[in-house]
Order: C-alpha cells, then structure tokens, then sequence
C-alpha cells in the first residue's frame, strides 16, 4: 500500500516568486502498469479537478483495502501557474501570463528528441523495447535545462508521465457535451473508456497539428512504430477527456464521473473488484477533420437557434449573428449555418463574439475538405 504527496517547488519568473505543484503516488510502486491523471492543464476549465479530487478518494480506499494492481499518479490541478492568473476579477488559465503560450499546445515531439538513438537498439522482446525507450525518454529529459516557470513546470510534469501506459488530460470545453480527443490507432480499445464516461462523441487525428500533451505520448510510440515495423511495440493509451463545459463542475456530477472512470479502471484489470454499474453505448469515433469549427466573420451578438445534442442538416442555420455596427446595427441578423450534417457538440458561453471566433463544434462523419492541418478550436 501506498499514499503519497509530493510537492515540487517551481521558482518563479521574478525576484521572491515561488509556485508548489501538488500531486500524488497511490498503489503500489512496483506494479506492472502505471496511470497517469491530470486536470486543469488549461487552468480556467475546473470540472477535472472536482473528478479528480473524487476520484483520488476512491483510489485511497481502494489502497486501504490493496486493490490496488497499478500505481496511479494524480496532479488534481496540474497548472499553478496558470492557476494563479488572476486580473480584474478575472481569471485567465488557457495561456502562460509571461509567454502568452497556449498551456496545452507546443509540448515536444519525443520522437524527434530520440529517433537517432532509438535505431538498432530495439529487440525481439516487447517488454524489452517499452524499457529501451523509456530510458531514452528519461535520459532525454534528464538532459534538459530548464529555465523559465513554465519550462520548469512542463519538465516536471513530463517527468512524471513519461513512463505511464495510460495517460489522461482532464479539460473541458466551453459549453459542452462529454467528448474524448485521441488517436486513431487507438481505437476500439479506447471504444470500452468511451462508453464507460458516457462520451457523446470520440474525435480522432493522429496529429491534429498544435502539439498537445494527450498526443506528445501516443504519437511517440506510433511514430516509432512506423519507423520500425518489425519490432513488438506497447501502445501508451493517452487521451484528452473533455467534461463538458466550464460552468460544469458540479458536486454530484463530477463524483459520478469519477466513479465512471473507477469501473474503467476496474475493467482494465488496474483495480480488483467488479463494477458497481454497467457502461453506456457511446458512438463510434469520428475524424476530427470530419468536425466543423464554425466561425464567424464579424463581431456580433450571438442568437442560438440549436442545443447542445441537436442533429443538423447542412445548410440549417444555427444562430443568428445581430450586428453592432452600420446602417443597420442592432437591426440585421446574419445567419450562421452549419457547413455539415452532424451533432451539435458544443456552444460558446459568450455571446459577444468577433472574427474567426469558433461558436460551435458540429461532429460530422464526412472529412471537410477546408480543415487543413490544424485541427484544433484553439
């Protein structure tokens, strides 16, 4: 048995500024299999942490009574920093206050960091190779020198997930159905977390193009995979799983998610026990290509004409956009429609909007020809 807090110190970006991260070691530290958990990445999306300090809870009890087969890591709020931008009564969590970097974009491709070392070391042996190439992330990450408060906390987190088969990114969207990002190659296995969180849509891309911590792990193994087609490989099963939206972080709510996920774990063999509930039947994934990120082209007052749930038909409009400005300001309403068929996954809490701001995700099953190679909402 064991339950452990940690507590690393990040020293700041100014003279006398100093940061605690906070996380946790729960189960035994030899077992076979390792999860990794954390939320609140982008600071100013809670619910995760509400799942977390449930389900953290439960993995103690769990600990108590040794049933516990995976050593579980818990960063219930991974981002302090983040955490701590606070202006006029506002808080601002997506992006680093002294970079402006996105929290959860430009984590490092670790292919790339040691593709050189990893050709003719790789064996027969699957067990082999997963210990060849996590002494080689370890080793890459021992080498790095960090400087600034955000480099300093990214290191550390990478220090404590580099070596999980399991890997789950706790955010949420804006106003939100449950949904989980992922991998293509992933899927079915992924299809059991899926239906157990209740996810009402699981959209794939191998890269979605902004370097997200979810993928940084998966798209190693993938990559090394591709290169070396002939040597035994694991999968790590990384995933972002978005709870909803942010005014979602509810007491109920989020415990029940948290048992969800429980059961997931028990299911997988990481837990002893049965679990106390059958899973729902989620969709099948779709390409994130196949997502409309619908935009608009000028600054107006948001009209919604759909829920969160709704199916659509291409050509429906889906909101009106009031103008502010003109001749006809506070008269006009311009129709936004939706480029595809599909669900209406989520909506903007904010009603004033401006150019190329995203108002809706709409989950299609045909890829759209216009999403490039950035996928992301951004």
């Amino acid at each position: 048995m064991a339950f452990e807090q940690i507590r690393k110190t990040i020293k700041g970006d100014g003279p006398g500024r100093e940061t605690a991260l906070n996380y946790y070691h729960v189960g035994p530290g030899d077992a076979e299999n390792k999860v990794y958990l954390q939320a609140a990445m982008h600071a100013d999306e809670q619910p995760g942490i509400l799942v977390l300090h449930h389900l953290l809870s439960a993995l103690k009890r769990a600990d108590q009574e040794n049933r516990l087969l995976a050593q579980f890591v818990v960063f219930p709020m991974v981002n302090p920093l983040g955490m701590a931008n606070i202006a006029y009564r506002q808080h601002q969590g997506r992006y680093d206050s002294v970079s402006g970097i996105n929290h959860n974009r430009g984590w490092p491709d670790l292919y790339q960091a040691i593709r050189n070392e990893v050709n003719g070391v790789l064996t027969d042996d699957l067990n082999q190779n997963r210990h060849i190439i996590r002494t080689l992330v370890k080793q890459w990450l021992d080498s790095q020198s960090p400087i600034s408060a955000l480099q300093k906390q990214r290191h550390f987190i990478m220090q404590a997930a580099f070596d999980a088969d399991y890997v789950f990114d706790l955010h949420c969207d804006n106003d939100s159905l449950l949904h989980i990002f992922t991998l293509p190659q992933l899927m079915p296995e992924l299809q059991s977390l899926a239906d157990w969180t209740g996810a009402a849509a699981t959209l794939t891309a191998e890269d979605s193009g902004g370097g997200s911590f979810d993928e940084m792990w998966s798209t190693l193994w993938v990559k090394i995979k591709n290169a070396h087609p002939q040597a035994p490989l694991p999968d790590c099963y990384s995933v972002t799983l978005e709870y909803r939206g942010q005014f979602d972080t509810f007491d109920e709510m989020n415990q029940d998610d948290a048992e969800r996920l429980f059961c997931y774990f028990q299911t997988q063999g990481l837990i002893t026990g049965s679990p106390s509930r059958k899973p729902d039947i989620s969709p099948p994934p779709q390409d994130l290509a196949a997502t409309q990120m619908v935009r608009v082209k000028q600054p107006g007052l948001l009209a919604y004409k759909v829920a969160l749930g709704d199916i659509v038909k291409k050509g429906q409009p889906i909101a009106d956009l009031i103008t502010l400005e003109g001749d006809d300001a506070f008269q006009r309403r311009i129709p936004i429609i939706a480029d595809t068929d599909g669900l209406i996954l989520s909506r903007s809490l904010k009603k004033y909007v401006w150019p190329t701001y995203s108002i809706a995700k709409i989950v299609g099953t045909k890829v759209l020809e216009d999403r490039g190679e950035y996928l992301l909402e951004d």
